[in-house]
């Protein structure tokens, strides 16, 4: 394992901050450290401290980045250096923020590539059978679709997070914020099928290796609570049964969940908050996958869209 790269006290105190008071995920953490230290290794190089770093030595990082990086990967890091400088002017005493007027690079928006609902009803009905397995399957891709939750954060549901009665869960996102998240009929009878005498018990050790399996709403045919990677094989064993393994990702049925709810009508607030996104801007990509949505909607609203042409 590499050595981790020692930081400056104001950065480890920025990363501290991030992680205590911003509620930041440990990955989130993990990603800024390579970021900064990075920086902080450029600027070693030059001879010049943090506080002394101006807005040409941060644009001529920026540009040695973007030589060699994805616009995406150099737009992280410039994050990552401008939430340091400004952390050190608010709490460190810095008396200017070199990255003020640094332009962040253009990122190509990136268009979700959901399934089509026909794709969807095709793939939950790749399941077959009502064996423990097969019922575990179908609850996992039912409530994925249903719910638009991430994958990580279905593997990592507990029994106490459901509410079966009245339909809804408990869904712990990024930085391990909560939100509670509705569960459709069909994915609702399929988590009961699931948690019923013939799906979990039957799967069920005679003793738990750990207590957060005995707690795992969805748990491997050995016991044990399921993985992100497993959860993910067995979204991707139905697809390819149903040859839509080239459409498929980790996200397609959150994709496909949030595009679907968007074309039927649903509040961009009301999917903003059952994703958990923290703001509109990510959730607003969605508006843009279906442009027969657009067009659908204008005919019906506009009072001169349907003026025959001549």
């Amino acid at each position: 394992m590499a050595a981790q790269a020692v930081l400056s006290r104001d950065a480890e105190e920025f990363l501290s901050y991030l992680a205590v008071e911003r509620g930041r995920a440990p990955a989130s953490i993990s990603a800024y450290r390579r970021d900064i230290a990075a920086y902080e290794r450029f600027l070693y190089e030059q001879g010049v401290s943090l506080t002394k770093a101006d807005v040409g030595l941060v644009e001529s990082y920026i540009a040695l980045l973007s030589s060699s990086r994805r616009p995406t990967s150099t737009a992280r890091a410039l994050a990552a250096v401008r939430g340091l400088h400004r952390f050190c002017v608010d709490e460190r005493g810095a008396t200017r923020d070199p990255t003020e007027g640094v332009s962040t690079p253009k990122i190509p928006q990136a268009i979700p590539k959901a399934l089509s609902e026909d794709q969807v009803e095709l793939l939950l009905s790749a399941v077959i059978g009502d064996d423990a397995r097969a019922l575990r399957d179908r609850a996992i891709l039912e409530t994925l679709y249903a719910t638009g939750m991430r994958i990580s954060e279905l593997a990592g549901l507990r029994l106490g997070d459901l509410d079966l009665q009245k339909g809804m869960a408990v869904a712990y996102g990024k930085g391990s914020k909560e939100r509670l998240v509705p569960i459709g009929r069909f994915a609702l009878a399929a988590l009961e099928a699931w948690l019923g005498a013939g799906g979990r018990p039957l799967l069920a050790p005679a003793r738990w290796a750990r207590r957060g399996d005995a707690e795992a709403v969805f748990i491997s045919t050995r016991g044990a609570k399921m993985s992100r990677q497993a959860v993910w094989q067995v979204v991707r064993k139905a697809a390819v049964k149903v040859k839509l393994e080239d459409r498929v990702s980790p996200h397609v049925l959150r994709h496909s969940c949030a595009t679907h709810l968007l074309e039927h009508g649903a509040d961009i607030r009301v999917v903003q908050e059952l994703l958990g996104h923290a703001t509109i801007t990510t959730t607003q990509v969605y508006t843009r996958v279906s442009p027969e949505l657009l067009r659908r909607v204008y005919e019906k609203a506009h009072p001169r869209a349907l003026v025959a042409r001549k």
